[in-house]
């Protein structure tokens, strides 16, 4: 059996990791279940135990997930309608259960193609927040994922937060996911976005990713540059084309075939523009 440790101090986490590889633990609601009927022979770091990595705060630029904030303390937490989105995934992520233990950052840092909440961490233009021994650096959420279960984030680094910028009030967001069934279900297809409608009553800035269509969640840039200046009402999910998605790289799997994918993509992308025109 692996080594076992858990630290109450940020430093000593550090330290831990600087002294060689361990597996990094927070909800653990991936590590287990992955390793059902196996031996736990990994080295792990739990950090459940350090203080200040829990408490959502709001920032001189924005807001701060710390790496222990749960998918639960997203629902909670008193965010503007910028975060509608995510919070609309945090309740669809799993059960209660998950939801009390599963964290923001651990989903990102899992890494999976069909993570919920990274599609809308795209959408909010998150940062990632990494520490080591030898300093701190940010890195973009989209450039922090690099492939299925694989990161930026090097073996002496500890994700201790997400951090989003601040958008103009009105801003809005959504979430919508499709699947087997409602819940307790990975996606087929999820759109994460949000939308700022300018003074004249059109749309002054999109942001716009899809999840499970790809070895990571991508923005969809074409799309997001040409509802730019459209008039924010029910016509405006008909900006949605083919060609929006043509980046995409679905498969086939026993979810659902790559073509259902895409069709299903440009159906729930007009759906998802639909919500955020609504009056």
């Amino acid at each position: 059996m692996g080594a076992y440790l858990r630290p109450r101090d940020l430093d000593a986490a550090l330290a831990a990791l600087a002294a060689g590889n361990r597996v990094v633990v927070a909800g653990g609601t991936d590590y287990y279940p992955a390793r059902v009927g196996r031996p736990l022979d990994d080295d792990v770091l739990d950090i459940t135990a350090i203080d200040g990595l829990r408490a959502i705060s709001r920032t001189q630029g924005g807001w701060r997930i710390p790496a222990l904030a749960t998918w639960t303390d997203i629902v909670e937490a008193g965010l503007p309608p910028l975060f509608d989105g995510l919070k609309q995934a945090a309740r669809e992520i799993g059960g209660v259960q998950i939801q009390n233990a599963g964290t923001v950052c651990g989903n990102l840092c899992n890494a999976s193609p069909a993570a919920d909440g990274v599609p809308n961490l795209l959408a909010l233009d998150a940062q990632v927040e990494l520490a080591s021994r030898s300093g701190r650096r940010t890195l973009p959420a989209e450039a922090f994922v690099t492939g299925n279960r694989s990161t930026q984030r090097r073996a002496d680094e500890l994700v201790t937060a997400l951090l989003i910028p601040d958008a103009p009030a009105a801003t809005r967001s959504a979430f919508l996911k499709l699947g087997a069934r409602r819940y307790l279900v990975i996606s087929i297809v999820m759109i994460g976005a949000t939308l700022t409608p300018a003074a004249d009553g059109t749309v002054a800035r999109a942001r716009i990713a899809v999840g499970a269509c790809s070895a990571v969640a991508r923005r969809l840039r074409g799309l997001e540059a040409d509802l730019v200046g459209q008039p924010i009402g029910p016509g405006l999910a008909a900006a949605v084309k083919d060609l929006h998605i043509a980046a995409l790289s679905p498969i086939d799997d026993v979810r659902a075939s790559a073509a259902y994918r895409r069709d299903a993509t440009v159906t729930l992308l007009r759906r998802t523009l639909a919500a955020l025109a609504a009056p």
